[in-house]
């Protein structure tokens, strides 16, 4: 008798002891979700993505309405954004809630939005037309408003209207549709009568003398199926978060759109007139040697910006421009020998390459410069401008949180005497933008678009007409002009 109660007092303790959740990661044994399912392949692939649950009971409740605080879960997850509780400015929803942070992160990036009063609502029922809605924007489709947003969703073979030709957009959406509707924005094998597909342009691969990875999803994470040489033409059906769905030799996949041109790249061995020419660019890859910088997530700041530094230095050298590095090995500068680097070297501008940390509660992309004609620097005009080309190339290649441009009082800045910015490419402790910066594929997309977009302030800001043929060493085209 002592034996067994003493077995429920134990038994009673630990169901205190065990936090209980309203939803754990789901297997392939869900009770309510059987092989046969309309939804099953879409909810199992969500589900081993980790984008959607299950419940404690083993279910997963197809038939059960998305609220707008589980759809900003759900889609955040799907964007890989960062889903960190935090506090919100919206009345009713508080750093407790278990979509804080993906409400945030979504709406930093204008894909929702609350309501006039101050609040978000989030117990509020979706329907099919804010669903639809939602999703153009995340994976921008293009669809303004909830006719133009269902037309495009059923265009791309993502969802279906109603016997009646209606989109029904006042009918409340559930988990299984929901489930559906995102797996197909994500990989377009899932979409109604994807064999019939439109590849119908022909875009180029354009990675120099390296390779181009065809991977089976929209993602670094996906396997990769085959690499495509530099010059290889494919047949592209859409591009979307930096990928682009493309067939090759009746292979299908994905690739980084980064990669791709309209026109084939020159196989001359010398596209460019070898003439060098008079600009000269200074790179300053952060810290170095004894001073590691940031870390976070098994990375250093120093071994990951020489590495982007590298990058950039290397489409730099396919062009007559100069090019200088304060730093080529892993060795410790100071920031005054830094700052000095650029007239010591007769450069015409520096870019200091950085990542950021905050104990992994914040991400996205940052660029500096020095606001005050006080100091040394007496470059304001041309470094903001300079500032301002750089981040945009970078927000282009990254799809992270625009932190924008901004005055920064650092001694690499202050005490410069060219045009100067300095980078934080994003957070190195941040398990969003992390997704990015282990990759070395983006990294050299970085090290790509800050060398385009120092020709973009050369071209725009200098009135550099001579710069132009450089654009075709990657097959780009200048920016629109934003300073």
């Amino acid at each position: 008798m002592k034996k067994w109660i003493l077995m429920l007092i134990f038994v009673l303790i630990a169901s205190v002891l065990i936090p209980h959740q309203s939803q754990v990661n789901a297997s392939t044994n869900l009770n309510d979700i059987s092989a046969n399912h309309r939804a099953y392949k879409e909810i199992m692939y969500l589900v081993d993505r980790s984008i959607v649950n299950g419940y404690d009971d083993g279910s997963f409740k197809p038939l059960k309405q998305v609220t707008r605080g589980e759809a900003a879960a759900m889609l955040g997850r799907a964007l890989k954004l960062d889903g960190t509780k935090k506090g919100t400015h919206f009345s009713d929803v508080g750093s407790n809630n278990m979509a804080s942070g993906y409400i945030v992160a979504l709406v930093n990036k204008g894909i929702i939005s609350g309501y006039s009063d101050g609040t978000f609502r989030p117990n509020n029922v979706l329907n099919r037309g804010e669903m639809a809605i939602l999703l153009n924007r995340a994976f921008n489709f293009g669809g303004q408003n909830a006719t133009t947003a269902a037309a495009a969703l059923m265009q791309k073979g993502i969802a279906q209207g109603y016997p009646d030709g209606s989109f029904g957009a006042q009918e409340k959406i559930v988990r299984a549709d929901f489930s559906i509707f995102l797996a197909r924005s994500l990989n377009e094998s899932f979409r109604i009568k994807s064999d019939e597909v439109s590849f119908s342009t022909t875009m180029y691969v354009n990675t120099g003398s390296d390779t181009l990875n065809l991977r089976k999803g929209p993602g670094t994470s996906y396997a990769s199926i085959s690499s495509l040489k530099s010059g290889t033409a494919v047949a592209v059906a859409s591009s979307a978060s930096g990928w682009s769905h493309i067939k090759v030799n009746g292979v299908i996949g994905y690739v980084s759109t980064s990669y791709l041109s309209t026109s084939k790249p020159s196989v001359s061995p010398n596209p460019i007139p070898v003439v060098k020419s008079n600009l000269t660019v200074i790179i300053d890859p952060g810290h170095g040697g004894k001073d590691p910088g940031a870390t976070g997530n098994g990375f250093l700041e120093k071994n990951v910006v020489l590495n982007i530094g590298k990058h950039m230095q290397d489409y730099i050298e396919k062009t007559p421009i100069n090019v200088k590095m304060t730093r080529e090995t892993d060795k410790f500068v100071e920031l005054a020998d830094r700052a000095k680097f650029a007239s010591r070297n007769d450069g015409d501008v520096f870019v200091s390459i950085h990542t950021n940390a905050l104990n992994g509660s914040a991400n996205g992309q940052e660029t500096f410069y020095y606001a005050s004609t006080a100091a040394v620097n007496p470059n304001v005009k041309s470094s903001r401008a300079l500032s301002i080309y750089l981040q945009a190339r970078m927000q282009e290649v990254w799809d992270l949180k625009n932190r924008g441009v901004k005055a920064g009082n650092y001694q690499v800045l202050r005490q410069n005497t060219v045009p100067a910015a300095l980078v934080e490419i994003g957070f190195i402790d941040s398990t969003t933008d992390i997704q990015y910066i282990k990759d070395e594929a983006d990294r050299k997309a970085m090290g790509k678009a800050l060398f385009l977009g120092t020709l973009d302030y050369f071209y725009h800001y200098e009135g550099r007409t001579d710069v132009l043929p450089y654009y075709k060493t990657v097959g780009a085209a200048p920016s629109y002009k934003r300073h």
